[in-house]
């Protein structure tokens, strides 16, 4: 999938982290909407080919975890990242249907590669 044709959903509380990854991310010609919540994506949010969800996990109100156990975005690959990350975490975002899960602050080559997999026809290998 070309970078272009792909949009890149981005839910952070952090206004600071959003701006610098929608920045980062269009730099390499991705199309990002950046949300500050969970409820907020969720309200705008119109299913559709090449698309890719970026969530924190870590905010107030309902975390990235919860989030994506609600189901609401089993159509999108998800990429769970998190600043206060652990192995019982990854375990968790996995089995919740995760594609990948990165650690902050995450190195924006390693993002834009896992995007680029997750939106792959064989998507990533999570063994």
């Amino acid at each position: 999938m070309d970078a272009e044709e792909t949009t890149v959903f981005v839910v952070d509380d952090d206004a600071a982290v959003r701006e610098s990854l929608r920045l980062l991310l269009e730099t390499y010609g991705m199309r990002v909407e950046d949300y500050e919540s969970p409820a907020a994506f969720a309200r705008a949010y119109r299913r559709g080919t090449g698309q890719c969800l970026v969530l924190d996990h870590h905010m107030p109100g309902m975390t990235g975890l919860e989030f994506l156990a609600t189901g609401a975005v089993s159509d999108l690959p998800v990429i769970l990242l998190t600043g206060q990350g652990s192995a019982a975490i990854r375990a968790r975002a996995l089995h919740a249907g995760a594609a990948a899960y990165l650690e902050k602050p995450v190195d924006i080559a390693t993002l834009v590669d896992t995007i680029r997999d997750a939106l792959s026809p064989t998507g990533i290998s999570r063994s």
